[in-house]
């Protein structure tokens, strides 16, 4: 990511932090104008354009979507203000900016915890993970199929948030999708996401008692994502971002193997 459109996703982030009125409607509307400007290379250059007097960029906004709400229109003639290094990097600013409304509009869903439920289903189908993240297919049926799949069981925000990220890939995988999205609901809510890997499911006390102590060790509020793996014996595997913790038999099993080998 440039440094241009790093500036202007933290002072779009801003915006949409101060706008008022933060709806499902609103995430919606702007899935919706993330797939338009990245349909149109003449709009997406449009808006992208640096060289062009910022008020120009906005007026383009309050013209060709004019049909969104002022909150939405709000957000986006400050995010086209902004200066981004490219029209993907515009795009994908677009589409982060929906998915945080999402999880603004709906603070109390789980939004990350079922986005991970599946990304798990798509990690143990095969033929799901081919159904929709093939370049073959219809993008508007992928975005029909998810929200078939997932509508009754899921919450309205991560129902929105997949089947408009599969309607719109761009060349991405659909765990990709999932990963970022899942990483920018975090964000959003001031989280650390853990990843745990258990031969057995915690209890609610081994839940809680490890949420503290990571929390005590990276200085913030952890989200746990729970895996079941039986290839970890005993104790249990920890990654946060780049970083792991292996507490489990296996590893110090082949710590100490190496250990005789070396």
């Amino acid at each position: 990511m440039g440094s241009a459109t790093t500036q202007a996703l933290a002072a779009s982030t801003a915006a949409l932090a101060q706008a008022k009125d933060v709806t499902l409607d609103t995430a919606g509307e702007l899935f919706t104008v993330a797939r338009l400007v990245g349909e149109s290379g003449q709009l997406s250059g449009a808006l992208a354009d640096a060289a062009a007097p910022a008020g120009l960029r906005e007026q383009v906004v309050a013209t060709v979507f004019a049909g969104v709400s002022n909150t939405t229109r709000q957000v986006l003639a400050a995010a086209v203000g902004e200066r981004w290094s490219n029209e993907d990097g515009l795009i994908s600013g677009i589409e982060e900016l929906a998915i945080r409304a999402a999880a603004i509009a709906e603070p109390a869903e789980d939004i990350e915890g079922e986005l991970f439920s599946f990304l798990r289903v798509i990690a143990a189908n095969p033929e799901l993970e081919l159904a929709l993240g093939t370049r073959l297919g219809d993008d508007t049926a992928k975005g029909t199929l998810v929200e078939k799949l997932i509508g009754g069981m899921a919450s309205a925000p991560t129902t929105l948030i997949v089947s408009s990220l599969v309607r719109q890939p761009r060349g991405r995988r659909v765990r990709q999708l999932l990963n970022r999205a899942m990483k920018i609901v975090s964000a959003q809510g001031d989280r650390i996401v853990a990843t745990v890997h258990t031969a057995t499911a915690l209890s609610a006390a081994q839940r809680t008692r490890l949420g503290d102590a990571l929390a005590a060790r990276y200085d913030g509020q952890v989200s746990i994502n729970e895996v079941i793996d039986p290839t970890v014996v005993g104790g249990l595997r920890v990654q946060i971002a780049d970083d792991i913790i292996d507490g489990s038999i296996s590893a110090r099993l082949a710590d100490l193997r190496q250990k005789l080998a070396g």
